[in-house]
């Protein structure tokens, strides 16, 4: 796995920026971001605003719900657990999984 500050300097390549484009974006000079990239320990307020300007998100993924995120997010569609679900004579309100590959991952189904 990517460490964040790989992942932030992979974000801004693939949106095509330099590094002293964040300037405008996030008032952070080149010299300060290429240090933070570089081997920065950033604090959070501080990597909330780079992922701001990058138009990402920073998010905690619990350890369990990990495998689940990384095949949502590689295209998988999870269709085996969209079957369980449906063959579990899953309530009328509820999509399958494969439907709504995020139900229950933040807590707020009820």
């Amino acid at each position: 796995m990517k460490s964040i500050l790989n992942q932030l300097k992979a974000r801004r390549i693939a949106l095509g920026l330099k590094q002293h484009d964040m300037f405008l974006r996030i008032g952070v000079s080149r010299q300060q971001y290429q240090q933070l990239e570089s081997r920065g320990n950033p604090r959070l307020n501080t990597l909330e605003l780079v992922t701001k300007g990058l138009k990402s998100r920073l998010m905690l993924i619990p350890e369990e719900d990990l495998a689940t995120v990384q095949a949502v997010l590689a295209g998988s569609h999870l269709a085996d657990e969209g079957a369980e679900y449906a063959s579990a004579g899953q309530s009328n309100d509820q999509q399958p999984l494969s439907d709504d590959p995020w139900q229950g991952m933040l807590g707020d189904d009820e």
